[in-house]
């Protein structure tokens, strides 16, 4: 009897080994192995989800910046009555390219690259699923967004707006190429979304921190999650429009052409269908962002956690309800008209659950009105209002009073840039410590917020006025006699003020990047994973793979809380684990930084950008593409250029680090 209990005693201690420090030997050897080029092949060939993720963001605010110059040129120009600081034809393509933009280049994009930097370090694993199809995607992005601003710089930027209706955009109505380089540019930057969206997915579901069970995601992960089925649904009907478009004014197919048999309506469904689930795929990620903010900066957990995950969902299915409400002026049946007002109505509702749940957990957590706070109180005046004159034009007969008047321009902006550009601002504030390891100045960003608040509504509150007395929108210019003056004039100065709210943005992230306050792992005292490592993270995020207690992860976690070992550090290994529970499962080797990604992208960019031109591109970028994909499939080696099968049969002679007896461990399982 001795004997067993001395047994019992032994293999418990051998259970509370713990493998927390990951130190000397194979700390170095970890980071050699995930570490990432330099120089420009770290741009080529780089695939660190971080790296990615920020390339995106910098690339889509470059985006947003040109978008801002377009809007402040049109807001000049429509500062006073019968000015000519800009032409007909230029205002056209100045309009179009700030939309597209805005939509396609930026929204999206920053939106998406948000999770593709964080949820991996939320769920508490090292890199995305399929690591160089992120890279991929950045660089079909990188080339679509090129791609539109050349043309437009070269004076072919497209000029029928950025939903681009047939017939105006057909080849009867607008010759040449503008067109053209327009709906090559959205099937590119649609790759670039699907290509996150399945890489958000299958992480979310097959890599999460062993004990991170579906009902302990965080809201953020939910609302990226989320955002990413919305964008596999919806995205091939904008590929389908934009390619059918492409067929009609390339090799004379009627697709949307009448005469032979064709229908522009079939134009304006299609796109649409993505059309107004692409609002919600901006907005989803941002009531992700302001979960994060709010429980952060209350101290306490979001009030109504299945309730907040649930109006997620609802709110992405109604989503795909409502496209209808964009073609109430169409000659649609009334009956169905009818269908869609309720849907339009309909989805305030879930919305508004999220509003009251966030306002409870404020109502009775310890508020801290730091910046990020700031923006998110911004985000509620600004997005209600938005949503308010929603519901306002869900009505048929007020929709037609006031369809294409800059009543809708005044709405969509409320709710685009309220309910998106506010949270975004504040997340990137939030976030700016991890990713730069200093504090951003309080003050600048008080400034850049009150800047931006004030500046917004003398932008687009006299909209609504303009629209109410029958200002149409995109006309260059107007009469001294309609009374128009004085409300654009407003409008203008606030969209100086707006200007001069993200010059002091810019100034603060350059200053605070250079001189700011040392930040720590966790300056906020947040709840979520991101913050258990150190700021900025290192190129593997966790020394050691966390696992998770309950839905507040960090506030949760204890001395005693059991963290992953049996992960190698020879190569980039990570813990994919069940859907359902996050149990381990087995464990996956991820390839490292590689240069056909970009090379593939290139081959694929052949065919989008030269096959405008002629139809030889097609049969050359696939023999291109083929010949990257090779490469790229065939060669998976580590930093130190061992083929896989060589690693993988001596990696589990060492593959455990020192023990200290300390904490308890979880095994992931080979």
């Amino acid at each position: 009897m001795a004997r067993e209990n001395e047994k019992e005693r032994e293999e418990a201690k051998q259970d509370d080994a713990v493998a927390l420090p990951v130190e000397g030997e194979r700390l170095r050897e970890l980071e050699e192995t995930w570490k990432s080029p330099r120089g420009v092949w770290k741009f080529l060939t780089d695939t660190n989800h971080k790296v990615i993720a920020m390339r995106y963001v910098v690339t889509a605010f470059v985006f947003f910046l040109l978008a801002g110059l377009e809007a402040a040129v049109m807001r000049l120009q429509l500062a006073r009555p019968e000015s000519r600081i800009l032409t007909p034809d230029l205002y056209d393509q100045f309009f179009t390219m700030h939309g597209t933009t805005m939509m396609f280049l930026f929204a999206v994009p920053i939106m998406e690259a948000m999770g593709l930097y964080f949820v991996p370090m939320m769920i508490g694993t090292r890199n995305v699923a399929f690591p160089r199809m992120n890279a991929f995607g950045y660089y079909t992005y990188l080339i679509g967004g090129l791609l539109l601003y050349i043309g437009f710089f070269l004076h072919v930027g497209p000029d029928a707006g950025w939903f681009a209706y047939v017939p105006l955009s057909g080849p009867q109505f607008s010759p040449g190429k503008r067109i053209d380089i327009w709906a090559q540019m959205i099937t590119f930057t649609e790759i670039a979304a699907l290509v996150g969206a399945v890489e958000i997915i299958v992480t979310v579901f097959k890599q999460r921190a062993p004990g991170m069970t579906l009902n302990r995601l965080p809201l953020f992960v939910w609302a990226q999650l989320v955002t990413s089925f919305m964008i596999i649904f919806s995205m091939p009907a904008v590929m389908m429009a934009s390619g059918m478009l492409a067929m009609d004014r390339l090799v004379d197919t009627h697709f949307f052409n009448p005469a032979e048999g064709g229908d522009a309506l079939l134009y304006q469904h299609l796109f649409w269908f993505f059309g107004h689930p692409e609002v919600y795929i901006i907005f989803i990620p941002a009531l992700g962002f302001v979960s994060s903010i709010v429980a952060t900066f209350t101290r306490r957990p979001v009030f109504g956690y299945l309730a907040m995950v649930l109006s997620l969902i609802a709110t992405a299915f109604i989503g795909f309800g409502l496209w209808v409400h964009h073609m109430f002026a169409t000659p649609l049946p009334q009956l169905g008209q009818s269908f869609f007002t309720g849907a339009s109505m309909m989805i305030a509702i879930p919305s508004g659950v999220q509003i009251f749940c966030w306002i409870a957990t404020m109502w009775r957590g310890k508020l801290r009105l730091k910046t990020p706070m700031v923006f998110v109180l911004g985000f509620f005046a600004i997005f209600v209002l938005g949503g308010l004159s929603g519901i306002i034009l869900a009505s048929v007969p007020l929709d037609w009073q006031v369809h294409d008047t800059y009543f809708v321009v005044a709405h969509f902006h409320y709710v685009l840039i309220g309910g998106a550009v506010f949270p975004l601002f504040g997340a990137m504030h939030y976030w700016y410590p991890k990713w730069t390891g200093r504090m951003i100045s309080e003050r600048l960003g008080m400034l850049t917020f009150w800047l931006l608040f004030v500046g917004f509504n003398l932008v687009f509150f006299p909209m609504h006025q303009l629209g109410l007395k029958g200002m149409p929108r995109r006309v260059y210019t107007y009469l001294p006699e309609t009374g128009w003056g004085s409300l654009n004039m407003i409008a203008s100065v606030g969209a100086a003020l707006m200007a001069l709210g993200v010059v002091t943005f810019l100034a603060n992230v350059w200053a605070s990047r250079r001189a700011g306050v040392l930040a720590g792992a966790n300056p906020w005292y947040a709840d979520t994973l991101e913050w258990a490592t150190e700021s900025p993270a290192p190129d593997y995020n966790f020394a050691n793979i966390p696992t998770v207690e309950g839905r507040s992860a960090l506030w949760e976690m204890k001395d005693d809380t059991p963290i992953v070992v049996g992960l190698s550090t020879e190569c980039r290994e990570v813990l994919c684990t069940h859907i359902m529970d996050a149990e381990p499962d087995h464990r996956y080797e991820l390839p490292g930084p590689s240069i056909f990604p970009v090379l593939t992208a290139l081959a694929v960019g052949v065919a989008f950008t030269a096959g405008i031109f002629t139809p030889w591109a097609f049969p050359v970028s696939a023999v291109l593409s083929g010949a990257s994909l090779y490469g790229w499939f065939w060669s998976n080696r580590n930093s130190k250029n061992e083929p896989v099968k060589e690693r993988r049969a001596r990696t589990d002679k060492a593959d455990r680090p020192s023990p200290r007896p300390a904490a308890r461990t979880v095994e992931g399982e080979a």
